[in-house]
């Protein structure tokens, strides 16, 4: 019985051993052939997502009023965050300071938690398209 056990043992230690050495062996290589047009629509796409100016993005305000106030209420955040660019724009009558340009409602969420710590007036908004 004892011999039994130990032949059947050793048999499947040689068939696991057999196995595992046939599996960890296989070696291959991958050619991959793609349109020179992929490439490049890749790249247009990237400059697209880079651009801060699409107007189906979402910013931030966190000033509304006089010239000199919004520079130096500008001045104070660039002083305190650099993850996002800020930029005074005028709207008639007041001048105005936009943050970021967020893809997605939750990254400008995100974002405003973090700046309300500084800026308490801050709202998020989506500005109106430009033709």
């Amino acid at each position: 019985m004892k011999l039994l056990k130990f032949k059947i043992s050793t048999l499947a230690l040689a068939g696991v051993l057999l196995i595992s050495t046939k599996t960890f062996a296989q070696e291959g290589s991958v050619a991959l052939k793609q349109d020179k047009k992929i490439t490049r629509l890749l790249e247009v796409k990237q400059q697209m997502d880079k651009d801060e100016n699409a107007s189906n993005r979402y910013k931030i305000q966190i000033y509304s009023g006089k010239r000199a106030e919004a520079e130096k209420v500008q001045k104070e955040y660039n002083q305190k965050f650099d993850k996002w660019n800020s930029t005074l724009v005028y709207e008639t009558p007041n001048y105005k300071i936009w943050v970021g340009s967020f893809r997605t409602r939750l990254e400008a969420d995100r974002a405003l938690l973090e700046i309300k710590e500084s800026f308490s007036n801050g709202f998020i908004f989506k500005p109106k398209k430009t033709i």
